[in-house]
């Protein structure tokens, strides 16, 4: 997500521009890892008694709370200082991602629907930390559609996988499940489904500001594949509890995704 606008305005290979953006993504792995860090500390208890999060270093006991809050305040003082270092606006962009994961932590996972949304918000942040360290002259407004649609996607999906692998308990690790049911969430995942296709059909239509250009389109089907195969995978029992495991273990979504990836490089770059 923060390499978007590096890779879609068409600055990859600007030297420049990709080490702003290389390091603009390091820190921004650190404001994540402060974000985990604090909250695992405030779900401690609740992560002890889950049958997966109860091997998480802090509640397995491998890392004690002290030590937790002593990398806190060490990660934090180093990577907001180097993040305004950087840039202003990254600098900004990494104080309302931490403020807003703390407001997630605290109160808004306990929100039905506002706790996916405000995990697509900060996907929605990542992009910005991007393009706030350069100059970007072209960033199609539906690309920010389709981040936020696809951040909600994989967090519907991951809130059904959740429900599934603990059954009948799951109001007691994460409160916000009573609020779902697997149809529920089917039914908001196709949804998701057919809203990320239409924008992404439409982006290619409009990939370039000179005018229409329809080189995009080739790229649709990894995109329906990649998506139809996620959907598939999140029906399993137990599978895709988390979005990464998902991208790190299933062969044919990653090859998908190269695909993907390969196909807009070739097209954005070869393009004169």
């Amino acid at each position: 997500m923060i390499f978007a606008g590096l890779v879609f305005d068409r600055q990859l290979f600007i030297p420049g521009s990709a080490l702003h953006v290389l390091a603009a993504f390091i820190l921004f792995c650190l404001v994540s890892g402060l974000t985990y860090t604090i909250n695992d500390l405030i779900d401690l208890k609740a992560d002890r008694q889950h049958p997966q999060k109860c091997h998480r270093p802090i509640a397995s006991g491998r890392l004690s709370v002290k030590q937790a809050v002593m990398f806190v305040i060490f990660l934090g003082l180093f990577t907001f200082t180097m993040a305004f270092v950087l840039s202003w606006k990254l600098g900004l962009v990494c104080l309302a991602y931490t403020l807003l994961m703390l407001a997630y932590s605290k109160w808004l996972k306990q929100v039905m629907i506002i706790d996916v949304m405000v995990i697509a918000a900060g996907f929605l942040l990542r992009v910005f930390a991007g393009i706030s360290v350069i100059k970007v002259t072209f960033f199609s407004p539906w690309l920010f559609l389709l981040t936020g649609l696809l951040a909600l996607f994989l967090g519907l999906g991951k809130r059904l996988a959740e429900l599934r692998l603990l059954e009948g308990n799951a109001g007691e690790f994460r409160k916000v499940l009573n609020g779902y049911s697997a149809p529920l969430l089917n039914q908001y995942l196709v949804v998701m489904l057919a809203s990320i296709l239409i924008s992404y059909m439409l982006y290619t239509f409009s990939a370039w500001p000179q005018g229409p250009s329809y080189g995009m389109m080739i790229t649709i089907p990894f995109v329906l594949y990649g998506i139809l195969r996620y959907m598939y995978l999140i029906q399993n029992f137990n599978t895709a509890s988390t979005p990464e495991e998902v991208l790190l273990k299933d062969r044919p979504l990653q090859a998908a995704i190269f695909l993907w990836g390969l196909a807009v490089l070739l097209i954005l770059y070869l393009r004169p």
